[in-house]
């Protein structure tokens, strides 16, 4: 090829044009502004500027209820015989406190307690000295006590029975 057929060649070619970086802004200006638009969203901005977040509170809305204050109430002294194999007898001697979830609930537990004596009372006369023997023995009769004390004081909720005293004779 001639030095005339090229410049004939370059003459003919339309001029390149400089419309990459304006085709690269056109493309990435929709991308960045719906990026933008979804951190608003997923950030919790933008909800409650169109109006779609939850009410706001309001002004004389009531005080949240007062929370329970846990408390005790001491269990009068049981003496029980155990159920003790041969001729000899065998007794426990228990003091306990209850705990419950709410002292609002103290009088039910005081109106219930002839009822739960005596549940306990039969309780322990079916026990054996032997299954209140070690911390076993012992954990064991807490569980049963924290049942049999929620069944009888139903509308308030025994959550452990501390005890003060246990004597096995």
């Amino acid at each position: 090829m001639s030095a005339a057929a090229k410049t004939e060649a370059a003459e003919g070619d339309p001029p390149a044009k400089g419309g990459g970086r304006k085709k690269l802004v056109l493309l990435a200006l929709p991308v960045v502004l719906a990026a933008a638009v979804a951190g608003l969203w997923f950030g919790g901005i933008l909800p409650p500027l169109l109006g779609m977040g939850p009410p706001p509170p309001a002004a004389g809305a009531e005080a949240p209820p007062p929370r329970a204050v846990p408390g005790f109430v001491d269990l009068p002294e049981i003496v029980s015989n155990l159920n003790a194999p041969g001729r000899r007898a065998s007794f426990v001697r228990l003091k306990a406190k209850l705990e419950i979830a709410d002292m609002a609930h103290a009088g039910a537990v005081e109106a219930a307690m002839p009822r739960l004596v005596d549940l306990l009372s039969v309780y322990l006369r079916e026990v054996r000295p032997e299954e209140l023997r070690g911390s076993a023995g012992t954990h064991r009769l807490r569980e049963e006590l924290i049942a049999r004390a929620s069944l009888v004081t139903a509308p308030a909720r025994v959550t452990d029975v501390l005890f003060v005293e246990i004597l096995i004779q």
